[in-house]
């Protein structure tokens, strides 16, 4: 499915990541893994911290080009601080994103991992469109106070998500005329070293959510639809948002409309 690509994984050292970085190459890609921890899970590794504009900035210039997408895997928990939280799951991913595009082959797909936790980005576009216009230099103290971001129940989560799926979405077409695509996974509850810090910030709403599902999701149940959105099956796919939830974004939106 993926012989004789390369690809570039975020987070590569555990969970998600670590399970996309085996399953690509089990399928014949060549790996390079990007991870704050070192790994020899990769067939080539580098290690940087996406919280860091110069982190992120000296890997994209050690990148290597053309290389044939990029899976944004990384990203830190609710219950870390919100400012530190955006930094890597929106603001790092975009950065990286936006600097390796032109180093990409022709044709190259982009996979960004974002979650369930996305789900209701329609009901906060102002919120979702303010955080879009943050970068690095932005007094991202300032915005999480204006935003109610400090308060308990993991909202800083919950809006780098949104962004990223609404940033996913108007990136569409963005670099069309090479043929390079970008769609998102929101994946529901993972069972990966993270989930308990989900639990934790979210409380009785991840209770009710475990009362409805069957299991939490596995990394190997999430690492085929990375693999998916990366390969030419989908190139077909312009900004989409495919849910890999176990049901429950289904379940969400048959309440919502009485079915």
């Amino acid at each position: 499915m993926h012989q004789g690509k390369t690809y570039i994984v975020t987070g590569v050292a555990s969970g998600i990541g670590a399970e996309t970085c085996r399953l690509l190459r089990e399928q014949g890609a060549k790996v390079i893994g990007i991870d704050r921890t070192e790994t020899d899970n990769a067939d080539q590794f580098f290690q940087a911290d996406l919280s860091s504009p110069d982190s992120i900035d000296a890997l994209i210039e050690a990148l290597p080009e053309g290389t044939n997408g990029l899976a944004n895997i990384a990203g830190l928990p609710p219950t870390l601080a919100p400012e530190l939280v955006l930094q890597v799951n929106l603001l790092g991913l975009r950065r990286l994103t936006e600097g390796l595009v032109p180093k990409l082959a022709e044709g190259a797909s982009v996979a960004n991992l974002a979650s369930l936790a996305g789900f209701g980005w329609p009901n906060a576009v102002e919120q979702v469109k303010a955080a879009l216009d943050l970068d690095f230099t932005s007094d991202l103290a300032a915005f999480c106070a204006a935003n109610s971001l400090n308060e308990p129940g993991g909202r800083s989560y919950f809006l780098g998500k949104e962004a990223l799926i609404a940033w996913t979405i108007q990136n569409r077409w963005t670099w069309r005329d090479r043929g390079i695509t970008m769609n998102c996974i929101s994946p529901g509850p993972v069972d990966t070293p993270i989930l308990q810090d989900f639990i934790e910030t979210l409380g009785e709403r991840a209770a009710e959510d475990r009362k409805v599902m069957d299991r939490p999701g596995t990394a190997q149940d999430i690492a085929p639809v990375v693999a998916f959105a990366l390969s030419e099956g989908a190139k077909w796919l312009r900004g989409s948002n495919l849910t890999a939830d176990g049901g429950m974004s289904n379940h969400i939106l048959s309440n919502i409309h009485g079915l």
